[in-house]
């Protein structure tokens, strides 16, 4: 139903221009003009999905080939690449900086585990080895001062199955 309302404000707003001339359109060459509206659609799709610019870049080199085979001659050529090349320009540096600010945490091994805090589970009668779960699994914990259970710690090493720890307030080493 929506698609009716749209069709009849296209007549409406359309009608007079195509009134004006007794619908004489000038010669387009269809080519171009596809060309740009799907160059137009991958700008669109690569501002909806991060895919790190193929897309932009594809939609720049399509409407830039579209603009010359629809070009008027009043326009020339080289102005239309010019644009074109600094609007690749601009989506080359917008992308750089994006991929730059982008974090890179670690998600596995040492250095995943290094630096994470964690509450103690169990201790083991020496007050200096005990337990904790940790990235879903149960680690044996050591540390140089006495835990007790509940005490956060720091994961501060990994040797082995064997996590070196310190008290979550200090900065261990």
């Amino acid at each position: 139903m929506n698609i009716h309302w749209l069709t009849v404000a296209l007549l409406a707003i359309s009608g007079p221009v195509f009134g004006a001339d007794g619908l004489a359109l000038p010669a387009v060459d269809p080519m171009g003009f596809w060309l740009i509206a799907f160059g137009v659609g991958l700008l669109i799709f690569e501002a909806a999905l991060p895919n790190y610019g193929v897309a932009g870049l594809g939609g720049i080199v399509l409407c830039v080939i579209g603009a010359v085979i629809l070009t008027n001659t009043d326009v020339p050529v080289p102005l239309m690449i010019g644009l074109g090349l600094i609007s690749a320009l601009l989506l080359i540096v917008l992308l750089v900086r994006a991929l730059k600010t982008r974090p890179r945490q670690p998600v596995s091994g040492d250095a995943a585990l290094v630096g994470n805090v964690t509450a103690v589970t169990a201790l083991q009668a020496d007050n200096h080895h005990g337990w904790v779960q940790l990235e879903g699994e149960r680690w044996q914990v050591a540390s140089a001062t006495p835990m007790r259970p509940g005490q956060a710690v720091r994961v501060i090493a990994r040797k082995g199955l064997l996590l070196e720890v310190a008290p979550a307030d200090s900065q261990g080493v």
